[in-house]
Parts: C-alpha cells; sequence; structure tokens
C-alpha cells in the first residue's frame, strides 16, 4: 500500500498500518504507528521502534515520565493549536530548534532547522531566549547548554530521546581504553607529538568532550572531519577516534591512510581486540559504534536505484558503511546534501542515504527533482521519533506557566573542559 505523495513519514506510517500485510514489508516496525508514549514506562530502558530498536540501551539511559492525559488524548489538530498559540504568546522568550531529522509535525515549529552543531550555534545567536527547546536528541541539547548563556534554559521536549550510537562510547570505556593506550605507547613520544590524539564526533556525551578537552583533543562534525583529523595528526602520531567507526574510515581513507592502520578498538576486549604490534603501527583507532539509521544503506540498494534510474546522482551520509559511500557517487553531510539538491539542475534524480524524514522533507521542497530515500523500507531515527507534538506542546505550555520541564544542564566540571574541546574545532577550519 502506497502512502499519499506529499505525506508526512508520521502519515505515511499511519496509512500502511492500516494494512498489516503492507506495513510488515514497507516499516522496519509495527510499533512505528503507536504514539511514542507508548514505550516510556517500558519496564527496562529502550530507544524504540525504528532504526535503532535493535540496539540495547544503556540501564542509565534517560526515562521520560508520564505526560498528562490532555496531551495523550488530543487530535493532531488541537496539538498543532496550541503549540502555535504557546508559541505566539511566549515570543522572543522561546527558540524552538529541530533537527533535520525530525518529523513534520514538530519541524514545521522550529525557529531553525539544521544539524547538530548547527542548532547549537542558532542558540548561541539568540541570547534573548530564555528557553531554547531543542527538539533533537540528548546530545544535541547538551551542546545547546554549553554553546548558550548561562541563564538560558535548554528543554528536551521528550527525556527518552538519546542516541544509540552516541552511548556505544560511554565514559568509562574511553577512560579504560585511554589508560590501556597510555601503557602501550608510554614513552614513545617522537619530535614533541602524542602518541594519541582523542577525537570525539559532535554525536557524543558532553562527558566525551570534556574528556578530549582535558587530553588535548577535539570535536568534528560530519562537514569538518578531514580538517579535524588533519589537526589531530599535526600534533599527534595517530587518532582515536570514537563513537562512529563508519565516519572515521570514510574520512581517514579519504585522506590516504591505509585500512591496515585503522584498528577497530572493541572496548569488551583487552586492548580493544589487537596487539601491542597493531597499535604502534596504527594511525587512526576506530571506535566500534555506528550509525543504525545509516547503517541500513547497501550497496545493493544503490545497485537497484541505477537499475530503475539510469543516471541517477546517489549522496550519501559518511555514517555509512564504507562499501556503500565508496560505490556512491558522493558522500557528505546532512548540510552537504541539502545544498547539493538545491544546486542542481532542474529534472535531476537523486538516491539519498539518509534519515527518511529528511529525505522525505527534501523530495516535498523541490518537486523539480525526483528524490527518493535508498531504503524503500520508511525506518526513521528511532529517538528522533521520540520527539510528537505531544511533548511539544507540553513543555511550550509549561514555559507559559513558568515551568521549565526537561532541563538539560551539563555540570561545570564537564562543562569546561567541554568547550574548550568545542573551541579547538571551531579554530579549524575545513
Amino acid at each position: 500500500m502506497e502512502a499519499t505523495p506529499g505525506a508526512s513519514v508520521a502519515t505515511a506510517i499511519r496509512l500502511i498500518s492500516r494494512d498489516k500485510a503492507a506495513a510488515a514489508s514497507s516499516t522496519c516496525g509495527p510499533g512505528l504507528a503507536s504514539p511514542p508514549w507508548a514505550f516510556d514506562g517500558a519496564a527496562l530502558p529502550q530507544y524504540g521502534p525504528g532504526a535503532s530498536a535493535a540496539d540495547p540501551a544503556p540501564a542509565a539511559t534517560p526515562r521520560q515520565g508520564a505526560l498528562p492525559s490532555e496531551y495523550l488524548e488530543a487530535s493532531d489538530e488541537e496539538l498543532e493549536a496550541r503549540i502555535s498559540a504557546a508559541k505566539a504568546g511566549l515570543g522572543d522568550r522561546v527558540v524552538i530548534l529541530g533537527h533535520f531529522y525530525q518529523r513534520d509535525e514538530v519541524v514545521r515549529h522550529a525557529d531553525f532547522v539544521g544539524d547538530s552543531f548547527q542548532l547549537a550555534q542558532a542558540a548561541a545567536s539568540r541570547p534573548e531566549a530564555e528557553a531554547i527547546v531543542f527538539c533533537g536528541v540528548h546530545f544535541m541539547a547538551e551542546t545547546a547548554d554549553l554553546l548558550s548563556g548561562p541563564e538560558q534554559a535548554v528543554l528536551l521536549p521528550n527525556l527518552a530521546a538519546g542516541c544509540s550510537m552516541a552511548d556505544m562510547a560511554d565514559i568509562d570505556s574511553v577512560e579504560e581504553c585511554w589508560e590501556q593506550l597510555e601503557a602501550v605507547f608510554r614513552g614513545r613520544e617522537t619530535a614533541g607529538a602524542a602518541p594519541v590524539i582523542p577525537v570525539t564526533y559532535m554525536n557524543s556525551s558532553a562527558a566525551l568532550k570534556a574528556f578530549c578537552g582535558r587530553h588535548g583533543g577535539i570535536v568534528c562534525t560530519s562537514s569538518n572531519a578531514a580538517a579535524v583529523l588533519a589537526w589531530a595528526f599535526e600534533r599527534g602520531q595517530r587518532v582515536l577516534f570514537f563513537p562512529d567507526q563508519h565516519l572515521g574510515r570514510n574520512t581517514a581513507k579519504a585522506m590516504g591512510i591505509p585500512l591496515e592502520a585503522m584498528p577497530m578498538w572493541n572496548p569488551r576486549l583487552p586492548l580493544g581486540g589487537n596487539t601491542e604490534e597493531q597499535l604502534r603501527h596504527s594511525r587512526v583507532l576506530l571506535w566500534n559504534g555506528f550509525c543504525s539509521v545509516h547503517k541500513r544503506f547497501t550497496t545493493d540498494q544503490i545497485t537497484a536505484a541505477r537499475q530503475q534510474f539510469p543516471g541517477v546522482r546517489v549522496i550519501v551520509h559518511p555514517e555509512c558503511p564504507m562499501p556503500v559511500v565508496d560505490a556512491a557517487d558522493e558522500s557528505g553531510s546532512t548540510d552537504y546534501i541539502r545544498k547539493a539538491i538545491e544546486a542542481a539542475e532542474p529534472g535531476s534524480t537523486f538516491a539519498v542515504g539518509t534519515e527518511i524524514n529528511m529525505v522525505r522533507r527534501l523530495a516535498d521542497a523541490h518537486p523539480e527533482h525526483t528524490i527518493f530515500c535508498l531504503d524503500p523500507v520508511i525506518c526513521p531515527c528511532s529517538t528522533m521519533y521520540r520527539i510528537h507534538p505531544g511533548y511539544l506542546a507540553w513543555v511550550l505550555e509549561g514555559l507559559v506557566r513558568g515551568e521549565q520541564h526537561n532541563r538539560i544542564t551539563v555540570p561545570d566540571d564537564v562543562a569546561a573542559p567541554a568547550r574548550t574541546a568545542l573551541e579547538r574545532m571551531l579554530a579549524v577550519r575545513p
């Protein structure tokens, strides 16, 4: 069963789910048709339906409390009206940030739409706002708190909106890794170059950004990863890159680093599953983490797209596995993908390897092109999908009453070194 052209992802899932046979083959999980609060009270923490459904959530994963019944029972139209009214009443006191991967029903209310770092910068550009409502995931709200004023409150509509990739590298595991690396490389500094420079992807906790700040390291985004790695190689013999192995591998490979110099670090094994000799000959140590959304894309999907649409332009995100990036015409950040489509000649055809909400939105915004997601199965980011208009209405109406729901605050002892790592990144020019 095909969804109505132009329908949002949430609407498409509801339409498809009316037919159980169609739902089984057209979406990645029947739970997608349920509202996210259906999963808030689960006995064990979980990311919810969608691409990360099979990823085990750590015990410390934040849990969202019960939403008042008035929001659970409200229709889509009522929630739309309540959000608009609350936002109008708050005026410049609030700024709403919406990530590219958010559902349309939420992102239409955003003052800024972008990737995680663009949105954190947008938050910093609105110092007059008393509250920043971040419609994204937990690590993004942390970064906004780091870059916004101390008097500003950053609110995350649903505390359960985490990130499975970010959770794959926790501070205890990274510190244990660092201790093992220090033992292997002790006394091996060369001409003032540190044995290892830690680099964390923006998609990580504030604690890991702080770790990099304390150890001479830096943060990167998907758009500046090559420039950041070059910065790190100027200061060290090798890089410890976490949490996303694919962004690290794809970036380093494009810079000419051989695959044999990029061993994987498995935090569950001594020395990450490597020998001391392998570590000494390494240039980039890749943490065993990944994005479950971008892991879904395959070379078979690219082959099928080229067969169906000869001349199709295949663009994928660098969080995709290396064979997919190699088979694509080009790879780049979410903003790169957006700009490439905007600049294309009318009548172009694009197969895009990134999150379905963004792909659908690009297709709606550019009817002059043919734009489709490489993955034929509707499978949104599980954690982005936890942000629902009901939660946004609850947070905004709370602000109208003078209440701050779900405030995200980074402790001072973490915030200072985390800002150091971010400032180093800001000084690097791609």
